[in-house]
């Protein structure tokens, strides 16, 4: 008796080792899986920025070492200082951020006002505003490179910052972006301002913005990304290395006897890549919840 009273009354190895429970290290598993596919896909994404790093500072002959050396010899800057001096990286910084700067900022003004109409405003064939927006998200920009760049050659604008901005200032994903997000907020406060007599202008500045932050950091993000890295537009409009951005200006760091420095070239991709990464590390915060916000709203 007193042997089957404590079989019953403990919860024993009996109870928990049944088919419907499975043990911890089976629980486990899965997440175990899932942090491995996680620790992959983080290692495919950081490696070659992390082997791009290393490259810089190594020299030609400890680049091409078989097996790979990882590591360089020495952590010399000499790369650095020979890529400052073989093109005019002042100036193609001070054109990358301008044309990021300004390119950007429209880019942001032009979507918040855009959504800003299509969303508070009424005006006839607003639905069909709206649906060439989505359709422009549609087209790949190379479809309009020949137009745009007759369009600019005509206008005299090739190798000017506004030859160089103003084509690529419509932009349908902030707009879309924006339109989502503006459905989401709470009309109340747009109708007592406009009580107190507020106009759109003012509704939109000193209500409407201030609430949208995250949206607006994360349409920023994108929006400087693209500005900064985008190589094929002033390649096509820029023949001067006075006016050159920084990607179109790397290209003159390569040499046109096969035998181009990797290090060199290297550094020179750090000094373009570590901008960028230096403003998503500051908007990391806001990113994901900018480009979630409005994601259920039809």
């Amino acid at each position: 008796m007193t042997g089957t009273a404590d079989d019953a009354g403990t919860p024993g190895s009996a109870n928990t080792s049944g088919a419907g429970h499975p043990s911890v290290p089976e629980r486990r598993r899965p997440r175990l899986g899932g942090y491995a596919l996680m620790a992959l896909a983080i290692a495919a994404m950081i490696m070659p920025l992390v082997w791009m790093m290393l490259a810089s500072f190594k020299q030609r002959d400890e680049i091409y070492t078989v097996p790979i050396q990882w590591l360089p010899e020495s952590f010399a800057l000499s790369n650095y200082f020979d890529a400052l001096a073989a093109v005019p990286f002042g100036n193609f910084f001070v054109n990358s951020i301008i044309t990021t700067a300004v390119g950007a900022t429209l880019k942001i003004c032009l979507g918040l006002t855009t959504a800003y109409a299509v969303v508070f405003l009424e005006f006839p064939l607003k639905k069909l505003v709206f649906g060439l927006v989505v359709f422009a998200l549609l087209v790949p920009q190379q479809i309009v490179i020949i137009p745009n760049y007759t369009l600019v050659s005509d206008l005299g604008w090739i190798n000017s910052y506004q030859g160089l901005i103003i084509p690529g200032l419509a932009s349908a994903f902030g707009t879309f972006l924006f339109r989502q997000h503006f459905l989401t907020l709470p009309l109340s406060i747009l109708e007592a301002a406009a009580l107190d007599g507020a106009s759109h202008w003012t509704r939109l500045w000193r209500f409407v913005v201030p609430i949208s932050a995250p949206t607006i950091a994360a349409v920023a993000l994108v929006s400087i990304v693209s500005e900064w890295n985008e190589y094929l537009w002033p390649l096509l409009v820029v023949d001067k290395a006075e006016m050159m951005t920084l990607p179109v200006g790397l290209t003159l760091l390569q040499n046109n006897d096969g035998v181009t420095n990797w290090g060199v070239l290297m550094a020179g991709t750090v000094l373009i890549t570590a901008p960028v990464l230096i403003v998503f590390f500051l908007l990391q915060r806001r990113i994901v919840t900018g480009l979630t916000s409005g994601a259920v709203t039809g």
